[in-house]
C-alpha cells in the first residue's frame, strides 16, 4: 500500500516543530511503503516557500513520487467536487488530491479530514 501526503503534511515535515508527526513520518520513511505526492499539493508547498528555503524544498521532494494527474482523476475529482462542493466546500486542489488518491488506492496522509468526505479514501 502506498502513502499520499497532502501538503499540510509535508508543510509541518519541512518546519519540523511537531515531534509526533515527525516520528511518524520516520517510521514511514523507514519502511517499504511508497510515499507519493500530487502536483497540487507541490504547488501549494512551492507557493508559500521562501527563497531561502528553495533547497530544502527541493530536497524534500526528491525524496517522494509524483502521481501525474491524468483524466481519470480529472474526471473522478469533477464528480467529488459536483457531489462535496457545496456541503464541505471542496475545491478543486482537494478533489484532485482526493481523487489521486482514490483511484490509486493509497492512503492519503492529512490532517485536514474533514476536507475528504468521500468513502472511496482511507487514511493514514
Amino acid at each position: 500500500m502506498a502513502v499520499i501526503v497532502d501538503s499540510d503534511i509535508l508543510i509541518e515535515v519541512f518546519n519540523a516543530r511537531n515531534p509526533e508527526l515527525l516520528a511518524k513520518w520516520d517510521n514511514l520513511r523507514q519502511s517499504d511503503t511508497p510515499i507519493l505526492y500530487s502536483p497540487v499539493s507541490a504547488a501549494e508547498v512551492w507557493a508559500g516557500a521562501k527563497p531561502n528555503e528553495f533547497d530544502e524544498t527541493a530536497k524534500l521532494f526528491e525524496s517522494l513520487q509524483c502521481i501525474p494527474i491524468e483524466k481519470e482523476i480529472g474526471t473522478q475529482a469533477g464528480h467529488f467536487i459536483r457531489q462535496f462542493s457545496k456541503s464541505h466546500k471542496l475545491g478543486i486542489a482537494d478533489a484532485l488530491i482526493a481523487a489521486s488518491a482514490a483511484l490509486s488506492g493509497a492512503d492519503l496522509w492529512t490532517r485536514n479530514r474533514k476536507h475528504f468526505p468521500m468513502k472511496e479514501l482511507s487514511f493514514f
